[in-house]
């Protein structure tokens, strides 16, 4: 059968024009010191699940497929090439030539079969092995009644194959999130428990040494694939830095990257400092900011209640809250989203028509509601101006402003009427509409312990979603995403949510560090790209 093919000469042509496009003048050798509040839990690619993990992780392990730096264009990545059959059902991937672990032996295509499946494995207790439910076989491994996935098959000592029982479109990004990223079987068995804190991958960088609370180091992997990546020779991680008192580090020259960002009460001062001009980049998040609303309990079960929710909220007064670092949010989509659609302007704020719209729902006087937020600044000022929005036009919302932890497990019971979801918000795993909708808006994700806290299942959407999701053909792809921005324009019209911003990273970095600005606010190597960022001052 006729299968698409990314040709060999194509790929690498991508890769040798990544680093001249991407970085200005970029010089070998340096250092980088980036500093974060908290520790990292873990560097164990099938287990890390939050954004400062990837952080490192992204640096230390590859996947078959990435993402041309700075952006959210997939390309091939420890696979030099890849074949779909026409059926969308088998993926076949060649292996790139030239790939060594940090101890020195090679990766084979028996390396991806083990990484995938200790991904699906019950015993590795990863939050992404559900992720590849269309390989053939995932139902009897995850089900503990088989020690391997029936549909990856090795060809040869570069080819590798999957079958899926269904076509999957969003199977190409699965490959390049880090629960897809390969490890060696020797190396996790020899860590035991402890793998996760002895990290050996592929990558750019290579683990040096973790200090619990103080510090991870990486260094560079000079047996990279990937000629002259990385530029600095060295990356090192501080712990327990508050960000306050980061900034002020960085502006003595100790550190160069702020991880956490910069804190909410100097981001306006920071900004308006002229000396501070070439050292914040500016970029889009896959991000949405929303209220849920639990729509199999009254009085959020009528439809007019929602919109009515949707219409008192005053958006661009919250955006300023957050000294406007992220634009009011239409949709469920974020704007740098494939299927946003951005001529549909979602809820006005209207209070009139809210009232209306309350009256008709036979609340004319409103009525009394919970709103869970996050205890962390600055939800709970975000969750006051929900409050004082919503009494406006007669709900009275109590806010319960709790941990983390005990906000995330009131959605999941369905306990918590309303949550603001700030903090706890969705930022993409991978740059596709199907990420947005699944867990958060699909019926799938409307279970115990689920994400999706307004309880939503629309079976009709459902349907309409894996339909998009089986459109696998090169030539499909327009007619996919436009399918995709349907069904989310439909969800707009249910209002399970109100989406409130899309919220903007802003990096701020020392003058030592060169790179495009976009590599300082990578949408997927968040929150930032360290394979191509350089030290100006390298020797």
């Amino acid at each position: 059968m006729r299968a698409l093919l990314i040709s060999t000469a194509a790929a690498l042509a991508l890769f040798a024009a990544a680093p001249a496009a991407l970085a200005q003048s970029p010089k070998q050798g340096g250092a980088a010191v980036v500093t974060f509040n908290n520790d990292l839990t873990t560097l164990d690619p099938q287990v890390g699940y939050d954004w400062q993990n990837w952080s490192v992780i992204k640096s230390i392990f590859d996947g078959l497929m990435d993402y041309k730096p700075g952006t959210t264009e997939l390309e091939p990545d420890l696979a030099e090439s890849y074949t779909v059959s026409d059926d969308g059902l088998t993926y076949t991937f060649k292996l790139r030539d030239g790939v060594k672990f940090h101890n020195g032996r090679a990766m084979t295509p028996a390396d991806v079969k083990y990484s995938l499946e200790r991904a699906v494995n019950p015993a590795t207790q990863s939050p992404g092995g559900g992720y590849f439910s269309a390989i053939d076989g995932y139902d009897a491994l995850a089900g503990g009644k088989a020690t391997e996935l029936s549909g990856i098959r090795i060809i040869d000592d570069k080819t590798i194959s999957f079958t899926l029982t269904r076509p999957d479109a969003t199977f190409l990004h699965l490959m390049a999130i880090n629960f897809a990223y390969i490890v060696p079987k020797e190396e996790v068995e020899k860590a035991g428990a402890d793998w996760g804190k002895k990290p050996v991958g592929t990558g750019a960088f290579k683990f040096s040494e973790w200090v619990p609370g103080q510090r991870i180091v990486l260094e560079r992997n000079k047996d990279y694939y990937r000629q002259g990546v990385p530029y600095l020779d060295k990356l090192t991680f501080e712990f327990g830095q508050d960000p306050t008192v980061a900034i002020l580090r960085l502006k003595n020259g100790e550190v160069d990257i702020v991880g956490d960002g910069i804190p909410p009460a100097q981001f306006t001062e920071i900004m308006a400092d002229p000396a501070n001009k070439d050292l914040i980049a500016e970029g889009d998040q896959l991000h949405t900011g929303y209220v849920t609303m639990n729509v199999t309990q009254p009085p959020f079960d009528n439809l007019k209640i929602r919109q009515a929710v949707n219409m008192a909220i005053n958006k661009d007064r919250i955006v300023r809250l957050i000294n406007n670092r992220g634009v009011p949010a239409s949709q469920a989509l974020p704007p740098a989203m494939p299927g946003y659609n951005k001529d549909n302007k979602g809820y006005a704020y209207d209070p009139d028509g809210a009232k209306k719209l309350l009256a008709e729902a036979g609340q004319p006087e409103g009525f009394t509601t919970e709103l869970y937020a996050m205890n962390v600044d600055p939800n709970p000022r975000i969750a006051q101006a929900i409050q004082q929005d919503l009494a406006a036009i007669g709900i009275k919302a109590e806010i319960r402003s709790l941990a983390q932890a005990e906000v995330i497990a009131a959605g999941g019971t369905g306990k918590a009427p309303m949550i603001w979801s700030g903090g706890m918000a969705w930022i993409a795993d991978f740059p596709d509409p199907a990420n947005f909708y699944y867990g958060i808006l699909g019926c799938a994700g409307a279970v115990e312990g689920g994400w999706n806290w307004s309880k939503y299942c629309n079976k009709e959407l459902d349907g309409r979603a894996e339909n998009a999701d089986a459109m696998v053909k090169a030539d499909q792809a327009e007619t996919r995403i436009n399918e995709w921005k349907s069904v989310f324009d439909d969800v707009l019209k249910d209002a399970p949510w109100a989406p409130v911003f899309n919220e903007k990273r802003f990096t701020y970095h020392s003058a030592r560090l060169g790179g495009a600005p976009s590599l300082f606010t990578d949408p997927i190597h968040i929150p930032v790209n360290y394979d191509y960022i350089f030290a100006k001052d390298a020797q």
